[in-house]
């Protein structure tokens, strides 16, 4: 028996040129693919902290109608955004849309809240950074804590996306119900061990969410040498198995560690085969043989 297989709603928000779906229609494709769960993008088009408590229980009971048992709310924060205008209370501010949004999981019948930390600001030290977002994180923890809500570090923004930092970062939080939501995809690019770095994330993490990719050589012609200049590859996502990502290595340390979350797929970048729907029903159906064929 594997972990819950979830799907996020970002796959078909459209903000990648992909095929967009309402929430509605997104859930009941959840549904019709053999997803257990939703991971919910808490942002407009989707869910949003906005929406109010008639429209939350309707579509409580919409994923209940669909059998959607498992549930992660993705929530969107720079914990480190605007620090070069000082007068604006941006921890408060930061606390109090990370409250709304625990509030927000718990009225949707979900118990796991997805945030960030912050990109690296350049106009702030380090420690100064990772001060604010220990003190930021800590606080929201405290009050999503009254609503039943953990929060789920995700390895994605600049600090503590490593992780032994990451490691550090939930150290000092130090609070029960903040913990994370390791992926595999930052230690791929980062040329780490994935195997290694899962097991030792496993029992602090509450989820993980995946995809997979190519890499596309990036080249800018430089006139006066007649010749290229090497740039940073992008990534081109590609269906399960067929990346540079080693999942079943990173799977197998997330057992050996003693993982016992959940796991989402998302298509949150350009497609290689494009982004209709027949191409993103065929990659989210095919991370469930994909995760079936690892079990």
């Amino acid at each position: 028996m594997g972990p819950p297989l979830l799907l996020h709603s970002v796959s078909f928000a459209g903000l990648w040129g992909q095929q967009f779906l309402s929430l509605d229609d997104f859930t009941g494709k959840a549904a019709e693919l053999g997803f257990d769960g939703v991971m919910l993008m808490a942002k407009s088009p989707h869910l949003s902290v906005v929406t109010d408590a008639a429209e939350r229980a309707r579509l409580r009971a919409l994923l209940d109608r669909h059998k959607l048992q498992s549930l992660v709310v993705a929530g969107y924060c720079n914990l480190t955004g605007d620090l070069e205008h000082g007068e604006i209370p941006y921890r408060e501010i930061n606390v109090v849309y990370l409250t709304e949004l625990a509030r927000l999981t718990h009225d949707m019948g979900g118990s796991l809240l997805r945030v960030f930390t912050g990109y690296d600001h350049p106009l702030s030290g380090l420690p100064q950074q990772w001060n604010l977002i220990v003190a930021t994180l800590r606080e929201a923890a405290m009050r999503a804590a009254e609503f039943g809500v953990t929060l789920g570090v995700q390895n994605h923004h600049d600090i503590a996306c490593d992780w032994r930092n990451m490691q550090d970062l939930l150290r000092q939080v130090d609070q029960p119900n903040c913990r994370a939501m390791f992926d595999a995809w930052a230690p791929a690019l980062q040329g780490g061990g994935l195997r290694e770095s899962a097991r030792e994330m496993a029992t602090l993490s509450v989820h993980t969410t995946v995809a997979d990719y190519q890499l596309r050589p990036r080249f800018r012609y430089a006139p006066d040498l007649v010749n290229y200049e090497t740039l940073t590859p992008s990534t081109m996502a590609v269906p399960m198995g067929e990346g540079m990502i080693d999942y079943p290595g990173f799977f197998a340390g997330l057992r050996e560690g003693g993982f016992q979350g959940s796991v989402a797929y998302e298509m949150c970048s350009p497609l290689r085969d494009g982004g209709n729907l027949a191409t993103l029903e065929g990659y989210a159906r095919h991370f469930i043989s994909y995760m079936k064929g690892l079990a």
